[in-house]
């Protein structure tokens, strides 16, 4: 099934909506953060893979997102401009980074700052 409408293409199971395919333009639009401003906790998405490695593995937002995402900390801090150092203290479960760095890094790795935190 298929609405041109909408150019969003439903897969069934059994003859019941399962998924939603859509452009992804539209996915992109839906799932960014430009205004790098903190969202409701109802709209904030973490992959269940990120919450995986958090809880199983003990690890920070920003690590748990990092390695999601398959960047190495060198990568990240040279996306941030900023030392592999700073972004190894960053991770650590006891930080508290500071509003402007929870922004470079979101912005670094593409996802939102409210994405970055439990706040």
């Amino acid at each position: 099934m298929k609405t041109q409408d909408q150019n969003v293409q439903f897969i069934m199971n059994n003859g019941v909506p399962t998924f939603a395919v859509i452009p992804y333009e539209k996915y992109l639009e839906l799932t960014s953060d430009s205004s790098l401003s903190d969202t409701d906790d109802s709209s904030v998405y973490v992959p269940q893979e990120v919450a995986e490695l958090m809880l199983i593995n003990d690890l920070s937002f920003i690590a748990a997102w990092r390695k999601h995402l398959k960047i190495s900390q060198r990568e990240l801090a040279s996306r941030m401009g900023i030392t592999q150092a700073a972004v190894s203290q960053m991770e650590r479960l006891d930080a508290t980074p500071q509003r402007k760095s929870l922004e470079k890094c979101a912005v670094a790795m593409g996802i939102s700052v409210a994405q970055l935190s439990d706040d």
